[in-house]
């Protein structure tokens, strides 16, 4: 596979985690690796073997969630037949994330849930449009094939159940936090509450990791709880699904330190990218379509930082 890569020249002067790593594998110039920051532009399920182990400090993403948005791309995780292959797919990927982390490094993870339909043609999954970069479908009353038990209207539980697979291929699961949307999207349901939250959960690859409870504090002075309220991106970056810049603020705080080498395998527009270079982070960012890389570009050029296509 021919590789894509951005090659950014930070302003920032902490940058020493990734150049300490610089074999990537042969379809990629070690020279790459002098910059704060890289976009790499193709699948992270060919692209994370090539990252050497042991070289990355935190992961903080969100994959794409089951059934809900086409990203132009046949390739892309979100899009399998099967929540069930969905999950499998991401405990692969997510295996080559633990390879690249550290020992005391930490897996910071996203994920949304949706509902089962098994009646009718459904308007989701991958025998219709889920969405696209110009149409969104908001819906997740997905058509499953019989899966887990799912019944008519079930809510799937994707979340929990990535992480229990995670757990299962050898993560240690450490925390669940909730993310409470000050601006949630909007529901025509009249037989449940509208959903207003999604879960984010801390995993780490060892019993022993680094964990920065001082980074941030609440108000009193308190452990910071894990029950987030956060308002939606503004940056009007194109992208349909942003998680907010303060969201990627504290998981990057609290498991890295300056000079720290961060890692979104699934970065759309680039926000993680740009979080962590404002706090004297390193990065690594992959996003399977060019379209969001040149986001990401343009994000952290607007950023103050010089880019230079290699």
């Amino acid at each position: 596979m021919k590789l894509s890569i951005l090659k950014v020249c930070s302003t920032h002067k902490n940058a020493a985690s990734l150049r300490r790593n610089s074999k990537m594998g042969e379809e990629m110039n070690p020279d790459d690796l002098n910059s704060d920051l890289q976009i790499l532009t193709g699948d992270c399920r060919e692209l994370l073997p090539k990252l050497p182990a042991e070289s990355v400090q935190c992961c903080v993403t969100s994959p794409p969630y089951w059934g809900l948005r086409d990203y132009d791309h046949p390739a892309q995780i979100g899009a399998e037949p099967s929540p069930v292959q969905y999950v499998e797919n991401l405990v692969k990927i997510f295996s080559e994330v633990r390879r690249v982390l550290r020992k005391e490094g930490t897996l910071w993870l996203n994920i949304g849930d949706g509902y089962a339909r098994n009646g009718g043609t459904g308007n989701c999954g991958p025998n219709a449009i889920v969405g696209n970069t110009k149409k969104l479908i908001q819906k997740r009353n997905c058509k499953v094939p019989s899966c887990w038990g799912l019944k008519d209207r079930d809510l799937m539980g994707l979340p929990w159940r990535v992480a229990f697979a995670l757990q299962a291929d050898g993560w240690i699961f450490r925390s669940r936090i909730t993310w409470v949307k000050k601006t949630a999207m909007p529901e025509s349901v009249k037989n449940r509450p509208t959903n207003a939250t999604e879960e984010i959960f801390l995993m780490s690859k060892s019993p022993t990791y680094y964990y920065n409870s001082e980074a941030i504090r609440e108000p009193s002075g308190a452990n910071l709880r894990n029950y987030w309220v956060l308002g939606p991106d503004t940056s009007g970056n194109g992208h349909p699904a942003t998680f907010p810049r303060e969201l990627a603020r504290r998981c990057i705080l609290l498991g890295s330190q300056i000079g720290d080498t961060i890692l979104d395998p699934f970065s759309g527009s680039g926000t993680t990218g740009v979080v962590a270079q404002e706090l004297d982070r390193n990065v690594i960012l992959i996003e399977l379509n060019p379209k969001y890389s040149k986001f990401s570009k343009e994000r952290i050029r607007n950023d103050n930082q010089k880019i230079l296509w290699l």
